[in-house]
């Protein structure tokens, strides 16, 4: 992965990485203001041995900073503990006692200094100078040699303990400083991790890894399509209308020296926007003057001919049957769009798709129109959408973005190869607005996003403006 890769990965997954630092400061907040404080006192001690001349004090210095470690060490001794507790009175349990106290041996000297940690500050200056002199004591007691009263080695209180009334735990700068810091890296980690886990379909290069078919076409994501699916119903130089121009456009490029085409809409699963996809672009094709048909051949879950508002009970399956001819059960929608519907939903419609009557029907479409889509079920739970494939020219494939696996569309396009049907496209659906400008990276496409619409609009608006403002464009008082 390249850095560009990364910075990718941190603005796609920027608001899981705040929520993320969001939950880690609000934990160290948490904590530090529900904790109790902690206060701390020190004391200090100097070993020392006593000596005649300057060589006897500096073996004796030598000495005493091996010894020293000793006595540090003899700090978390229960025995010493003990002392402490009856010296002082506490109401602890030598256990309790040793996890607040420490000791440690300043480097490359013989002082050792006695750190207790307490919730009270009062009792942390009483314990630390009650284990100074305790310790002052057994050092007394353990160098003084039997028979003499004189140790040649004593501990000396240098240093007693202080009071602070300043807790030193815990820390709220500091705590939340790195509740902010951890945040922000669990987050980046776990957006990284997850981009490296995810094997769904979010690039032109995950589409070009699993497949050789053109991508012809990028939708972008729009989430008012729920309640207006149709881009008869939305401006015409609104982004998505222009998308689907651009999908036209290229269409067109498809089995160029054929006046009739007929393609296959099928995406690998279901979710992907298909149905959509494809009354869009046969719409869009109507308005661009090509004698267009589209053909709902999804005989298990028809949905195409009930989203143009028209009847799908006549259709497909009543046409093969002869109960109807072609020209009766094709419906013209408003927009100048022919379109033939399901009918009945039959038994066995991998049967009837492979039927001569089907072919038949194909056949006949043909002469009549430009462009025939035919709206197919999903291509890994079913086989219809290949096996129209095989019939027709070939199959266009929506991949939605973020949904679609690649190990999905690769398996989409081997069961159109196994039936030695063509992937002719790749229409890249429901992709992030921001980001692509021309090509189909994560954009619309051309970039009509950036406001390019009618010019009168253009001149309304700025008519509108100059009126709040008081004052003609061009011509504002300074």
């Amino acid at each position: 992965m390249t850095l560009r890769d990364y910075l990718r990965i941190i603005r796609s997954a920027w608001l899981s990485i705040a929520i993320v630092t969001l939950l880690c400061v609000a934990a160290s907040a948490a904590y530090t203001f529900t904790v109790a404080p902690q206060y701390e006192s020190s004391a200090r001690l100097f070993v020392s041995t006593q000596g005649s001349t300057t060589g006897d004090a500096y073996t004796g210095s030598l000495y005493s900073q091996q010894r020293v470690a000793s006595y540090a060490d003899l700090i978390q001794s229960r025995e010493l503990a003990g002392d402490v507790i009856d010296e002082l009175g506490l109401d602890l349990t030598p256990s309790e006692l040793l996890g607040g106290v420490s000791a440690s041996v300043v480097p490359d000297t013989v002082n050792l200094e006695i750190t207790v940690l307490q919730a009270d500050p009062q009792d942390a200056q009483r314990i630390a100078q009650g284990y100074a002199e305790a310790m002052v004591a057994l050092v007394r007691e353990l160098e003084t040699p039997p028979g003499q009263t004189v140790a040649p080695i004593k501990a000396t209180i240098v240093d007693p303990a202080d009071f602070d009334g300043t807790p030193v735990s815990p820390q709220p700068v500091r705590n939340i400083a790195m509740g902010l810091i951890l945040g922000v890296l669990l987050g980046v980690a776990f957006a990284i991790l997850r981009d490296l886990l995810d094997s769904t379909v979010k690039s032109t290069e995950d589409i070009a890894g699993a497949t050789d078919a053109p991508l012809i076409g990028a939708i972008g994501y729009d989430a008012s399509v729920r309640n207006d699916p149709l881009i008869t119903t939305l401006p015409s130089h609104a982004p998505r209308v222009e998308a689907f121009r651009v999908l036209r456009t290229n269409l067109q490029f498809i089995d160029l020296d054929k006046s009739s085409k007929v393609f296959v809409g099928t995406s690998a699963v279901p979710g992907e926007g298909k149905t959509t996809t494809m009354v869009n672009l046969a719409l869009a094709l109507a308005q661009g003057g090509e004698r267009t048909l589209l053909i709902e051949c999804d005989l298990r879950r028809p949905k195409a001919a009930a989203s143009l508002g028209l009847d799908s009970s006549i259709g497909v399956t009543t046409v093969l049957l002869g109960r109807v001819t072609l020209a009766d059960a094709v419906q013209t929608h408003e927009s100048g769009l022919d379109v033939l519907g399901g009918g009945a939903i039959p038994p066995n419609p991998a049967e009837l798709i492979q039927s001569a009557a089907m072919k038949d029907l194909l056949a006949e479409v043909r002469e009549k129109y430009d462009v025939v889509l035919i709206d197919a079920p999903p291509l890994l739970p079913v086989t219809d959408a290949a096996l129209l494939s095989a019939q027709a020219d070939g199959a266009l494939v929506i991949v939605r973005h973020g949904k679609t696996t690649v190990d999905q569309l690769n398996g989409a396009v081997r069961r159109l190869e196994q039936v030695d049907a063509a992937a002719l496209g790749v229409v890249f659906n429901m992709t992030p607005k921001a980001g692509g400008a021309y090509g189909y990276g994560y954009g619309y496409g051309y970039g009509y996003g950036y406001g390019y619409g009618p010019e009168e609009g253009r001149r309304a608006a700025r008519s509108a403006k100059d009126s709040e403002d008081g004052a003609p464009r061009g011509k504002r008082s300074r």
